[in-house]
């Protein structure tokens, strides 16, 4: 059986059989919960996404999936009914994503630290912004998708979380925390991120920066700017003009392609494939250059391992001071090989000599 393939005429064909049966019976039969996630939407009607989907193989593919096969998520039934043609819609919406939580946590840093209610013209404002946002794919939306309530709701989870607040706080996530640390220790940084990222969507720059495939913007990936800004970072690391004056510039002063933190040269490593290669980082972070020109002053040629430690985490160490650390790091080790080694002669100098 192939998971996954599935026709729109198989799929029509389950819709039908769930409003014949009705939606309750439908799931019964074939042993499917009520979805949590996303439905499928077909002639202004919503269905059980995961169900219709492990249903409509019985057709093509001699039975149904039975539920623990497969998941109800974008990697199984929703990227099966998309492929098959039908429009997939989000039951809740998506979690706040860093971006918006900054923009969220600088509205109640401007306002003493305290909630706002959804009928403030500056959570109007802020929701009506958000919507802007390119980080949510609009089928993971629903109709109440940052909404006034919904920002509002956002910014009391903030504020209960200051450390000031004395009562019981609400119920916020660990992002919304991470980025109210982020505001006290740094506020200055963390208001021009904010204004960076607020500038940027009024003026249209950031909302066509869609997400791409090798995006790597995990929980561990904690660099200040959120995911506009480190998209606007990449674009601008990535610029192939730049990066190749950059590395004809360092060719004509007669130096080597060697990364800048930790000296690895991918032509001496890797022969010949790995000649003329290696990464551009751009050193000064967007809060903190702002929207100008990029110079090759500002580039640095870095190994992937560097570039990946450098973004890593805030504050973000220069390829200078990440080659301090692994300097540090080199001679701590050579200092406890040395410890472990000094005990060891010792000894051996004792060994009797009728021994030897």
């Amino acid at each position: 059986m192939r998971r996954g393939a599935i026709t729109q005429r198989c799929v029509l064909k389950a819709i039908a059989e769930y409003d014949e049966l009705g939606r309750s019976e439908f799931l019964a039969r074939y042993g499917f919960r009520e979805a949590r996630s996303y439905v499928v939407v077909h002639e202004g009607r919503e269905y059980d996404s995961k169900a219709i989907a492990g249903v409509a193989h019985q057709w093509d593919q001699g039975r149904a999936l039975r539920s623990d096969e497969f998941s109800g998520g974008k990697e199984h039934a929703v990227a099966w009914l998309k492929r098959a043609g039908f429009q997939v819609k989000a039951v809740k919406n998506p979690d706040w994503a860093q971006d918006e939580i900054i923009l969220a946590c600088q509205l109640v840093k401007e306002n003493g630290w305290k909630g706002l209610d959804a009928q403030d013209a500056r959570v109007v404002e802020l929701s009506a912004l958000l919507q802007l946002l390119p980080i949510h794919a609009e089928a993971e939306r629903n109709e109440k998708f940052r909404n006034p309530n919904g920002v509002a709701r956002k910014t009391f989870d903030i504020a209960t979380r200051h450390p000031e607040y004395r009562g019981k706080p609400t119920n916020g996530g660990a992002l919304d925390v991470a980025v109210l640390m982020e505001f006290l220790a740094r506020p200055d940084e963390m208001t021009e991120v904010a204004r960076l990222i607020r500038q940027g969507i009024v003026a249209g720059e950031l909302q066509g920066l869609a997400s791409t495939e090798d995006e790597e913007f995990d929980d561990d990936f904690s660099a200040p700017e959120g995911r506009l800004l480190m998209r606007r970072h990449q674009v601008r690391e990535r610029n192939r003009s730049m990066r190749k004056k950059k590395i004809a510039s360092v060719l004509r002063r007669g130096r080597r392609l060697e990364c800048e933190a930790c000296g690895f040269d991918f032509e001496r490593v890797y022969g010949e494939r790995g000649a003329g290669y290696i990464e551009c980082h751009h050193v000064v972070p967007l809060h903190e250059a702002g929207q100008g020109r990029t110079k090759l002053s500002d580039l640095a040629l870095i190994c992937a391992n560097c570039h990946r430690m450098i973004h890593r985490a805030a504050p973000w160490p220069t390829p200078e001071e990440l080659r301090a650390s692994i300097e540090r790091k080199h001679a701590a080790d050579r200092r406890a090989a040395e410890a472990l080694a000094r005990p060891r002669r010792a000894a051996d100098e004792q060994v009797p000599n009728n021994m030897l």
